[in-house]
Formats: C-alpha cells, sequence, structure tokens
C-alpha cells in the first residue's frame, strides 16, 4: 500500500459555486512523485459526511446519511482518485499538483462526501489534504495515442483536467525541442464560459503553435452574450462531435427510437426542443475539423461525464475511430 502523507492547499480559484482549482503543495520535507500527463492521484479529507448504503425493496440502492445516536450526521474520511490538471513540468519546477474538480451531486442533489468537504476548505485554516504517495494510471498519450496521427481529446466539464496536463507538457516539450508529430483537437464543453478551465492558457498555447493544436471551447448553457460570441461554440461536446460528422444530436436520436418502437414520446420532445444545438466557433470549420479526424489514422480520448462519454463511443465506432476513456 502507498504510504499516506498530508499535503496543503496554497492556492483555490473558484470558477463557480460548483467548479474550482485548487493547488496541492506536498507533505513538509517531501516531493510529489513524479508522473505522466493524464495520471491521477488518491486524495482524502478527514471531515467528510458519511453515508450509508440501502437497498430498497424493489431493489434499487440508494445512500442516505449516517447518522450517530443523536441523529447527527458522522463523519469520517473519504478517498477519492482526481486526475491531475497540472503539467509534470509544472510540478517538477513549483513543487505543486493542480486539480479541477466539480461539486458532485447525487440524484437528489446532495453534495458528494468528498467534494462537498473539498469545497469547504479554506486557503488559511482548513487546509488539509491527505493523500497516497502513489500516481497512477494509464489514460496517457504514450500508451492510448501512440502511433496515430490525429489525436482527438473530449473533456466534458472537469473532465478536462487530463487534457491540460497533456495539452500544457506538449507545448512545454516542443519549446524544449521535443516536438511531436501529430495533430491534437481538443474539444472542452462546460455549462458557461466562466467555467471553461484553463481556457486563456490554452488559447495561448494554441496561438504559438508550437506544435499542430486546435483548441474548440464550447458552452452547453449559452446566455445571450454567450451566444454573441463567436470565438465559442455552443452545445454539449458530444452534440458537436456529431455535427462535425453531419449525425443527429443524441437527442433526437433517442426520440427516433422511441418513436420507431411505438413507444411514449412527449417528454422525448420537450427534451429535443430545449437542446442547445451544436455550433462551432466562427473560425472553425466542419471540413476543418473532418481533416484532422480521418478515421483510419484518428483516436477519440475522453474523461468525463459517463453519458458523455458512452456517446462519444457511439460516435467513435459510427465513424470507424478507435476510443479511449477514463476510467478506474
Amino acid at each position: 500500500m502507498a504510504d499516506i502523507k498530508i499535503g496543503t492547499t496554497v492556492s483555490r480559484n473558484d470558477l463557480s459555486a460548483i467548479l474550482t482549482i485548487f493547488r496541492l503543495m506536498p507533505e513538509q520535507g517531501n516531493k510529489f512523485p513524479s508522473y505522466n500527463a493524464g495520471q491521477y492521484i488518491a486524495l482524502r479529507r478527514e471531515d467528510c459526511r458519511l453515508t450509508k448504503r440501502l437497498v430498497g425493496e424493489d431493489g434499487a440502492i440508494r445512500f442516505v446519511p449516517d447518522l450517530d445516536e443523536q441523529g447527527n450526521q458522522k463523519r469520517g474520511p473519504v478517498t477519492h482518485s482526481y486526475s491531475i490538471s497540472s503539467a509534470p513540468f509544472e510540478t517538477a519546477e513549483k513543487g505543486w499538483l493542480e486539480f479541477y474538480v466539480i461539486l458532485e451531486r447525487d440524484e437528489s442533489g446532495n453534495p458528494g462526501r468528498l467534494t462537498e468537504s473539498l469545497f469547504r476548505m479554506d486557503a488559511e485554516k482548513d487546509n488539509k489534504v491527505t493523500y497516497f504517495y502513489k500516481i497512477t494510471g494509464d489514460f496517457t498519450l504514450e500508451k492510448r495515442a501512440a502511433g496515430f496521427k490525429n489525436i482527438v481529446l473530449v473533456g466534458t466539464g472537469s473532465g478536462l483536467a487530463p487534457f491540460a496536463s497533456m495539452i500544457k507538457q506538449l507545448h512545454h516539450d516542443a519549446l524544449h525541442g521535443q516536438s511531436t508529430d501529430a495533430r491534437v483537437t481538443l474539444f472542452h464543453a462546460n455549462r458557461g464560459l466562466h467555467e471553461l478551465g484553463y481556457h486563456r492558457e490554452l488559447t495561448e498555447i494554441e496561438a504559438a503553435q508550437k506544435f499542430d493544436f486546435l483548441y474548440v471551447p464550447s458552452v452547453s448553457r449559452p446566455s445571450k452574450e454567450d451566444y454573441a460570441n463567436p470565438k465559442f461554440g455552443k452545445g454539449r461536446a458530444n452534440n458537436l462531435l456529431r455535427s462535425v460528422f453531419h449525425m443527429s444530436l443524441k437527442e433526437e436520436q433517442d426520440l427516433q427510437l422511441l418513436a420507431a418502437q411505438r413507444q411514449e414520446t412527449t417528454q422525448a420532445k420537450k427534451v429535443v426542443e430545449r437542446t442547445v444545438r451544436p455550433v462551432l466557433p466562427r473560425h472553425i470549420s466542419h471540413d476543418r475539423l473532418l481533416a484532422r479526424m480521418k478515421p483510419e489514422k484518428t483516436v477519440i480520448l475522453t474523461c468525463g461525464n459517463p453519458l458523455s462519454m458512452d456517446d462519444i463511443n457511439y460516435i467513435a465506432v459510427a465513424n470507424k475511430i478507435k476510443f479511449e476513456k477514463e476510467e478506474w
């Protein structure tokens, strides 16, 4: 078992009420292990609000607060693995690891046990995070994209984290004479512009063109101001990718399936009506993207929302493209 150490949160940047980027310094007198872009580490907080697993009469599983004899919710340690969003060179030079984290919620709206505690952190007072002295995982370009000319990265929400690490490391390597021959395309979608983590840095890396990199940012819940901004795409990442291949929306496909099965379609029609139609950033054309995704030379890597990843898998299979996803 990996050693357990206690790190210190040294900065926190809240992009919204449910999305934050924070930096963690290692335990005093230690360094974090070396790692490759795309890997993850297990973090733990000691004061998480605990839950217990219940199985209903219908067999459905749900989690409810675990209460003590006085009716108070018990607290204790909870561990979860998080992809590292800092690049290896950043950790080597500055010491910290960086994380791009969302406040998870269950079907009842209750916050995730560990993320609730992480979002309660105070950078000056309550700033300790336990970590396991082991960075692991094979969701790396070396493992998942070796031999491919076209690498397409699709991050939904905080699923950008491993890709932010990869892109920053590729840029750093290129600056030091180790440029990749691959063409790298990154799709990232989040609810609003303010939640597009690392947007400025990714835009600067794209503009520098030290390696062949195309950045496709999108907002899934655009405001009027967002619609007026031509630099950003509109719609969810999976639907944006569908639009590149001239496929129908995921929601339209679901509706068509229900209709073919002669099932009730009223709710599905409402979902289609509410769905944001995919629009690419004005400076990026479908033809340009298709040229970067020739099936026999392309691999699609995705991380983020499980349902979106499943649909991106469907898109890849439908277009005979190699597919890889982050999971542990």
